[in-house]
């Protein structure tokens, strides 16, 4: 599934998708790491040069379009998405 941010720049490939309330812990700072257990998220596997893979909480999801392809848009940049820690 194809990621594309809110200026329909893409972001990359869904990877990984937590449902709110999971257990599993994204690789992010404590802190953001509960926030999106609370609230859900999906992992981006990033586009690009040096390009780091991204988390996206759910309440970050503008739209999600099934199908062929299949689409999220985020109703935020890019810029304003968690990346994994190093």
């Amino acid at each position: 599934m194809s990621v594309a941010d809110s200026a329909g720049e893409d972001v990359g490939k869904v990877t990984a998708v937590q449902m709110p309330g999971t257990t599993v812990r994204p690789d992010v700072a404590a802190g953001i790491a509960e926030r999106l257990q609370a609230s859900g998220y999906f992992r981006i596997d990033g586009t690009g040069f040096l390009s780091n893979d991204v988390y996206a909480s759910g309440d970050q999801i503008a739209e999600s379009v099934e199908g062929e392809p299949a689409t999220v848009t985020l109703s935020v940049p890019r810029g304003e998405l968690f990346r994994t820690e190093s």
